[in-house]
């Protein structure tokens, strides 16, 4: 088996509900640009360039499949392998199809196992750790990396260390939960306890095996739904009726808490996992009114606040500790020191089955995106873009017609059986029951309006006739 390379095992799931308006069910946080022009997953990745390794594996939910391979591909990781999930079943499983797809093809690397939506900053300490960590792990060991904490954080659970082993290397000997601020002062005065990150390194074969002692259900569910897999592009879609029965639990509650063979290596990284708006701030550069601003904004006599705009201008007057977000088609203000509660919105917004916990105004399909405009009884307006050499699927609609309008690039347009062009300011007709698709053959993106019109203007009143994207 080869063996002489590091796998990085990117984990994209997860809803970031506590970053709402601006990470959504559809769209969360480790695909947000939250501190830079990257977003988190691109982070994630390119903080990995300095370090010998494979092409990442990413596993992520199906319905973000089309979202993972492309930001991969803007930062030039277009041959990666990427696992969907049917259904999110927590860590334990999600690194066993990891390790199990690798070892399918007769490779045992060792897995350095990532979230995609944590911030690292210090991007030379954090591969100094993996480092030290490499030696234990092809021994055999199960070495998991611990944060020097900063500050008694209750928010995150911690690891006790217990003998040293070597250079930076301790045995594990205790995961502990999230404590009381108390409990927390101690441990970190103590100087023998660690925040847990959640990253780990191990080889894939060693992983399986101790899943195999502590975890056999979990093990087996995994076997039987990666063995009944299929392949589609980059995607290695898992079989959803034997992936569904399998348990739900971390590695940490599956695995790491039963070994005898766990290593903790200490982490000074400046690492967040950017659990909240709060925490945002704090690893946000501010001005000298302690504010993290971003976008269109004008703060006046404000001070210790997180602010952001993506679409209006936002204005603070006499203002202190406050987490101001506005995005297109909702607007947070809340206490800097409540934001935990965030997500008791967010489980609001699902009971009142509004959409506003789902996805954005601003929809990204595989072929480009659209952003509504204007709604009303009878009409809705949205600004399409489609991406150069993408189209849309061929559909019809029962219950709307649609005018195109291209305002910029070149649009091919299918009718029924024929095809034509349209160019700028210039517009099209698709009455009700109509075959149509939009394709963009040109270089730069191609932007339209689109106004429906009809009884009934939902997603819903789609009908594919072939099927190239999610969405219409």
């Amino acid at each position: 088996m080869i063996n002489n390379k590091i796998l990085p095992v990117i984990m994209a799931g997860g809803a970031g509900s506590r970053l709402w308006p601006m990470s959504r069910t559809l769209y969360p946080k480790q695909f947000l640009e939250l501190i830079s022009n990257a977003t988190m997953l691109q982070e994630t990745v390119k903080r990995l360039d300095k370090l010998d390794h494979q092409a990442p594996l990413v596993i992520c939910n199906e319905e973000h499949r089309f979202i993972v391979a492309e930001q991969l591909r803007k930062v030039n990781i277009d041959n990666s392998d990427i696992i969907l999930e049917p259904v999110g079943r927590n860590t334990a499983p999600a690194i066993a199809l990891a390790a199990l797809n690798m070892l399918e093809k007769k490779q045992d690397p060792l897995l350095l196992v990532l979230a995609a939506d944590h911030i690292i900053q210090d991007v030379d300490a954090f591969l100094s750790s993996i480092k030290h960590a490499v030696d234990e792990a092809e021994k055999g060991k199960l070495v998991t990396f611990g944060i020097i904490p900063s500050h008694p954080e209750i928010g995150y659970g911690y690891i006790k260390r217990g003998e040293k082993l070597g250079d930076e290397t301790f045995v594990v000997d205790a995961f502990v939960e999230k404590p009381k601020l108390e409990t927390a002062e101690k441990y970190v005065a103590s100087g023998e306890y660690y925040w847990n990150s959640g990253m780990f390194l191990f080889k894939a074969s060693r992983y399986i095996s101790e899943l195999k002692k502590y975890a056999p259900n979990i093990l087996s569910s995994c076997e039987k739904s990666l063995n009944k897999s299929k392949k589609d592009l980059d995607f290695i879609r898992v079989d959803k009726k034997e992936f569904i029965d399998c348990p739900d639990d971390s590695i940490d509650y599956a695995v790491m808490e039963q070994t005898q063979d766990a290593v903790v290596v200490p982490m000074d990284a400046k690492w967040s996992d950017v659990g909240s708006w709060s925490s945002l701030w704090e690893i946000s550069n501010k001005d000298e009114n302690n504010n993290a601003i971003r976008g269109d904004v004008l703060a006046e006599d404000t001070s210790n606040s997180y602010i952001y705009s993506q679409n209006k201008l936002v204005a603070t007057v006499g203002v202190d500790n406050l987490i101001v977000v506005e995005t297109k088609d909702a607007i947070l203000i809340a206490d800097k020191d409540k934001v935990q509660s965030v997500k008791n919105i967010v489980e609001r917004l699902k009971q009142e089955n509004r959409y506003e916990y789902l996805q954005h105004r601003e929809v990204f399909r595989p072929w480009g995106s659209y952003d509504e405009i204007a709604k009303g009884d009878r009409y809705l307006v949205e600004h399409v873009i489609v991406n150069p050499g993408e189209k849309t699927a061929l559909q019809m609609h029962y219950h709307r017609a649609e005018h195109w309008v291209v305002v910029k690039g070149t649009a091919k347009v299918t009718y029924n059986d024929k095809t034509y062009f349209l160019t700028e300011n210039e517009s099209t007709y698709i009455p009700i029951g109509v075959a149509h698709s939009i394709e963009n053959p040109g270089l730069i993106p191609l932007e339209l309006i689109e106004v429906r019109s009809g009884a009934y203007l939902s997603e819903k009143d789609i009908v594919r006739i072939d099927d190239v994207s999610i969405g219409e």
